[in-house]
Protein backbone atom coordinates (compact mmCIF):
# COMPACT_ATOMS: atom_id res chain seq x y z
CA UNK A 1 0.00 0.00 0.00
CA UNK A 2 1.32 3.40 -0.93
CA UNK A 3 0.14 6.97 -0.35
CA UNK A 4 2.23 8.43 -3.20
CA UNK A 5 0.23 8.45 -6.44
CA UNK A 6 3.29 9.42 -8.50
CA UNK A 7 5.15 6.33 -7.28
CA UNK A 8 2.13 4.15 -8.07
CA UNK A 9 1.90 5.64 -11.57
CA UNK A 10 5.59 4.92 -12.20
CA UNK A 11 5.02 1.24 -11.40
CA UNK A 12 2.16 1.08 -13.90
CA UNK A 13 3.76 3.02 -16.76
CA UNK A 14 5.89 0.85 -19.04
CA UNK A 15 7.37 3.79 -20.93
CA UNK A 16 10.68 5.19 -19.69
CA UNK A 17 10.67 8.97 -19.54
CA UNK A 18 13.69 11.23 -19.31
CA UNK A 19 12.44 12.40 -15.90
CA UNK A 20 12.71 8.89 -14.48
CA UNK A 21 16.13 7.92 -15.81
CA UNK A 22 17.69 8.42 -12.35
CA UNK A 23 15.51 5.74 -10.72
CA UNK A 24 17.54 2.99 -9.10
CA UNK A 25 17.48 -0.62 -10.23
CA UNK A 26 15.46 -1.69 -7.18
CA UNK A 27 12.53 0.43 -8.36
CA UNK A 28 12.65 -1.22 -11.78
CA UNK A 29 12.64 -4.54 -9.92
CA UNK A 30 9.33 -3.56 -8.29
CA UNK A 31 7.88 -2.50 -11.65
CA UNK A 32 8.88 -5.84 -13.19
CA UNK A 33 7.07 -7.71 -10.42
CA UNK A 34 4.02 -5.49 -10.84
CA UNK A 35 3.91 -6.26 -14.55
CA UNK A 36 4.25 -10.01 -13.99
CA UNK A 37 1.42 -9.95 -11.43
CA UNK A 38 3.55 -11.05 -8.48
CA UNK A 39 2.40 -8.08 -6.39
CA UNK A 40 -0.19 -5.33 -6.39
CA UNK A 41 0.28 -1.74 -5.30
CA UNK A 42 -2.79 0.11 -4.20
CA UNK A 43 -3.38 3.63 -2.98
CA UNK A 44 -4.04 4.21 0.69
CA UNK A 45 -4.86 7.58 2.19
CA UNK A 46 -2.06 9.06 4.30
CA UNK A 47 -4.33 8.98 7.37
CA UNK A 48 -4.61 5.20 7.04
CA UNK A 49 -0.95 4.51 6.31
CA UNK A 50 -0.23 1.93 9.00
CA UNK A 51 3.52 1.87 8.37
CA UNK A 52 3.74 5.34 9.95
CA UNK A 53 3.86 3.48 13.26
CA UNK A 54 7.33 2.22 12.33
CA UNK A 55 8.68 5.20 10.39
CA UNK A 56 7.56 8.44 12.08
CA UNK A 57 7.42 10.03 15.50
CA UNK A 58 3.75 10.07 16.52
CA UNK A 59 1.64 11.69 19.18
CA UNK A 60 -0.15 9.39 21.63
CA UNK A 61 -3.52 9.51 19.86
CA UNK A 62 -2.05 8.62 16.45
CA UNK A 63 0.11 5.89 17.98
CA UNK A 64 -2.88 4.32 19.74
CA UNK A 65 -4.98 4.51 16.56
CA UNK A 66 -2.33 2.70 14.52
CA UNK A 67 -1.65 -0.07 17.05
CA UNK A 68 -5.40 -0.62 17.28
CA UNK A 69 -5.68 -0.82 13.46
CA UNK A 70 -2.82 -3.34 13.36
CA UNK A 71 -4.36 -5.41 16.13
CA UNK A 72 -1.39 -4.93 18.43
CA UNK A 73 -2.27 -5.39 22.08
CA UNK A 74 -0.58 -4.28 25.28
CA UNK A 75 0.26 -7.47 27.16
CA UNK A 76 0.54 -5.53 30.44
CA UNK A 77 -3.22 -4.88 30.39
CA UNK A 78 -4.27 -8.52 29.92
CA UNK A 79 -5.32 -10.27 33.11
Amino acid sequence: MCDNTSAINLTKNLIQHSRTKHIEIRHHFIRDHMNSGDCVIQFVNSENQLVDLFTKPLNKERFNFLINELGIIDLKNIS
